[in-house]
């Protein structure tokens, strides 16, 4: 099944169908890079050290994205994490961390 693509003002940067931002060539999302450089701080260059296979134009592209559409993706961010926290809830107790409090090797 093919995918459909729109070209974006910034040359790096396409659509999916959903509207979804990714990174040109890659199947890296502006969301995914956006959050890695919020949870470590880390700059541009950072980035790329992180992520070789993308440029510094590819993420300096991505970058100028989020700053322009900062309010959908931070909204995309929230969202991922009530995600992860709804997934939490229902997995309950970890039987791994229990059996390990158990045994005195974590509080």
């Amino acid at each position: 099944m093919a995918t459909s693509t729109t070209t974006t003002a910034y040359e790096h940067i396409h659509l999916d169908e959903k509207g979804t931002a990714f990174i040109e060539g890659t199947t890296m999302k502006v969301v995914e890079l956006v959050m890695a450089q919020k949870a470590y701080g880390w700059s541009p260059e950072e980035l790329h050290f992180q992520h070789p296979y993308l440029t510094m134009s590819q993420i300096h592209s991505a970058l100028a994205y989020y700053w322009e559409h900062k309010e959908a993706i931070e909204a995309d961010i929230r969202r991922r994490g009530e995600y992860v926290e709804q997934l939490r809830e229902e997995a309950g107790p970890s039987p791994l961390a229990a059996r390990f409090r158990s045994q005195g090797l974590v509080e």
